[in-house]
């Protein structure tokens, strides 16, 4: 079978924690709405507070594996896609590890014996979502599992790369392989800008990573956020995107393109120097549950058309329909089977 193993993610594993809260909970742990943030010392005794709630639910996430398990669930091919990241040795690992198996993804977590499995809280006020993840063993990765033969076999049989950004903060050298590997073979690479503090404070290893980066996809608010950090004059995401997919090529195999979602706004997509917009599908604010895996979703839509080889503007009207039917489910998850052609 052609597609076996043709998309690989590699990624921080992490189990959601996902509750809806009030603005004086996002007050009192310091938070924004539509952020990302890692788990400071001030944040950890949010965890158990979520655990507490009626609402509470436990999803297997991390934006990565949500991408590629969303592609898996699109492709409904079994074993088309991979995923490669750490987990603890635990009850959360375990549930983790059956929850992508059962989805179809060939997953081969890194165990690590000291440290727990990776928690995400996903606060949720107004179908908005604010996420601080605490990594735990998903900073534990480290690039010996990947130089595994039985590892690195997956690497060479894939043909398409998605991790992202947030895997910067982890194993840029696992990041740097992979990218190697792909430029050298003529393969895709694809990353995410993630959180505007990855655009912030992971910008070496992200600037190091992006010559390779054959796709570039993120949000309005991290492309300004990396735009300001490079200190381009501009907040036209439009703009932005153009300039992101101009950046210099490690490999001349394939151009860059630049894929930008804007929320309820047209995904703003740059290549050959020109700039497409394609409007989203709206949904009205009753039916929305929250926004938790939204981006993920659309990445994973795009992607299980991408490895099929269609052409751009088919692989954004899958993003959108995976991103439609996320955001009126609780967190990154979805029916039995995609109603989509």
């Amino acid at each position: 079978m052609a597609y076996e193993g043709i998309l690989l993610g590699m990624g921080n594993p992490l189990l959601d924690i996902s509750a809806v809260v009030d603005e004086e909970f996002l007050k009192k742990y310091d938070i924004k709405l539509n952020n990302a943030i890692l788990a400071e010392d001030k944040h950890l005794p949010m965890y158990d507070e979520l655990a507490s709630k009626e609402t509470v639910e436990y999803i297997a996430g991390g934006a990565t594996q949500n991408s590629i398990k969303v592609a898996q669930w699109m492709l409904q091919i079994p074993g088309a896609t991979s995923y490669i990241g750490c987990i603890g040795k635990d009850k959360f690992g375990e549930e983790m590890k059956k929850n992508s198996t059962a989805a179809g993804v060939n997953v081969k977590y890194y165990e690590d014996e000291s440290a727990p499995t990776g928690t995400c809280a996903v606060c949720v006020v107004g179908g908005e979502r604010s996420l601080v993840a605490n990594l735990s063993a998903a900073n534990c990765y480290k690039s010996e599992h990947l130089k595994r033969p039985e590892i690195w076999s997956i690497v060479e049989k894939a043909k398409y790369y998605y991790i992202a950004g947030f895997f910067l903060t982890v194993s840029p050298e696992s990041i740097q392989m992979v990218a190697e590997h792909a430029a050298a073979k003529n393969k895709v690479f694809m990353m995410n800008l993630s959180a505007p503090f990855i655009c912030e404070f992971f910008r070496e290893p992200q600037e190091k990573a992006l010559p390779y980066m054959d796709y570039v996809f993120g949000n309005e608010t991290e492309a300004r956020t990396f735009a300001k950090v490079h200190g381009w004059e501009t907040d036209n995401v439009e703009e932005i995107a153009l300039k992101i997919s101009q950046w210099p090529k490690a490999s001349g195999t394939h151009k860059r393109i630049t894929v930008i979602t804007q929320g309820a706004d047209p995904v703003v997509v740059a290549e050959d120097g020109k700039v497409k917009l394609f409007p989203v599908i709206l949904l009205p604010k009753e039916k929305l549950v929250d926004t938790n895996g939204a981006g993920d979703a659309f990445v994973g839509g795009f992607l299980s058309q991408l490895v099929q080889e269609k052409p751009v503007e088919d692989c954004v009207r899958t993003g959108c329909y995976a991103a439609n039917v996320v955001i009126q489910r609780s967190g990154c998850t979805y029916p039995p089977k995609p109603e989509f052609n």
